[in-house]
């Protein structure tokens, strides 16, 4: 709604991530959605434990999710059945108590019209849902596989007028070998190759028995690449471009500090050219002056590249430094969604300020006045009522409330308004 004339890149609907823990669930990311346009870096920010690293672990496929689907450039990557499973057992259930109902009246042809008629409702709404699992079983199991076979078409669709045109036996040959060349590739093709990962940890993603010549070219060799000297100069060129050298691609992890381990990742990640980066928390673990240079080399990467960034931290200073759109997230949640320059302007959540309220400033003077604001969600929200979901209070500004909140809301942006005006 808020950029109407830019291209969704990533779709996420409803995303549901529940782990079981003996007899009870975790329900650590619960009924998530936003969209991801191209070229932008979307913020995901909260505190410790409110399921950020597992919202970007669950797009990019290293869990799978448990409701709910993931879209990446108009296909289907990800998809849970949970919600459907849930929509069978109630239609089951609402069946159940309708036909008992029906069950106590007196026997007439009325009455069993009404039978047949909830029986046949039953069967066509489970059919429907059934239909819907299918789907998203499909979907899960063989994106690869159809993104593989799209771009193999594509393929044959170049080379087919060129191999047509009148050419002699040897150019002919040549413009085979390219094309069996390019099919090949192709065939190894996969959707996910698009999308990759800069980890929290450095040390703990980067394996400590290869060198970082392999640990970068891993990726390419999945990918069908063969030619040895190809791969290095890739290598060569991707550690350029994260400020290292080619002498470090003989080395190993554990001959490198944080920031140069981070720089790494982040090469390891860039060199499939993907179109979008999952950078989970990838400062949180470096030196102050380290993180600013990482966020700098994120920043002329997605300048160079054209790259599409989900950022992924609880450091709020940073994200509105980085971000185009921020969305916050609270107990497997979003709460609060929009520009950074709205959130930091008119944050409206309670939780949202009591994040704001956290940040220090280095200026002692203030530091001694700054209140910090504390979220209770008990005290703040009552919905017994009504539940919350979420709405859209300015354009691009959404906000998980419930009707009663969305009033007081908007008396209070009106109230800023005046007070600016004044």
């Amino acid at each position: 709604q808020m950029a109407e004339n830019k291209e969704v890149l990533l779709s996420v609907q409803h995303l549901e991530q529940f782990f079981k823990m003996g007899r009870k669930q975790l329900r650590a990311v619960n009924d998530v959605s936003f969209d991801i346009y191209k070229g932008e870096v979307f913020g995901l920010v909260g505190e410790s434990g409110c399921g950020k690293t597992t919202t970007g672990r669950s797009i990019i496929r290293l869990y799978d999710i448990t409701g709910g689907s993931v879209y990446f450039e108009g296909q289907r990557i990800c998809a849970g059945v949970r919600r459907y499973k849930e929509a069978i057992s109630q239609a089951r259930a609402k069946a159940k108590s309708r036909l008992k109902e029906l069950l106590a009246q007196p026997q007439t042809p009325e009455r069993d019209e009404k039978i047949a008629a909830v029986k046949a409702e039953l069967k066509e709404e489970v059919a429907r849902q059934k239909a819907e699992i299918k789907s998203a079983k499909h979907d899960q199991k063989h994106c690869n596989r159809d993104y593989a076979r799209k771009e193999m078409d594509a393929v044959r669709e170049k080379y087919s007028p060129l191999l047509e045109a009148k050419l002699s036996d040897d150019e002919l040959k040549v413009l085979k070998k390219k094309r069996a060349q390019e099919l090949r590739l192709a065939s190894k093709d996969r959707i996910m190759n698009k999308m990759q990962m800069i980890f929290q940890d450095p040390i703990a993603s980067l394996n400590p028995r290869m060198m970082v010549r392999d640990i970068i070219a891993e990726g390419l060799i999945i990918r069908g690449i063969r030619g040895k000297k190809y791969i290095d100069e890739q290598v060569y060129k991707v550690l350029d471009l994260v400020g290292l050298v080619p002498e470090h691609a003989g080395r190993y992890p554990h001959e490198f500090s944080g920031g140069q381990r981070q720089r790494i990742g982040i090469a390891r990640s860039i060199i499939l050219h993907p179109d979008l980066i999952i950078a989970d928390e990838p400062i949180s673990a470096l030196d102050v002056s380290i993180q600013a240079q990482v966020i700098n080399l994120l920043n002329d990467l997605r300048a160079r590249l054209g790259l599409t960034i989900l950022f992924i931290a609880h450091d709020l200073s940073v994200v509105k430094y980085f971000s185009d759109r921020i969305a916050v997230m609270y107990f497997g949640k979003i709460v609060e969604l929009t520009t950074s320059d709205e959130l930091f302007a008119h944050p409206l959540h309670p939780y949202t300020k009591s994040l704001l309220s956290a940040i220090p400033l280095p200026d002692p003077h203030f530091e001694k006045q700054r209140k910090r604001i504390v979220y209770n969600p008990v005290a703040e929200h009552d919905y017994s009522q009504q539940q919350p979901y979420m709405q859209e209070i300015l354009p691009g500004h959404f906000i998980y409330c419930n009707d009663a909140e969305f009033e007081k809301y908007k008396k209070e942006i009106a109230d800023l308004d005046a007070k600016k005006k004044d």
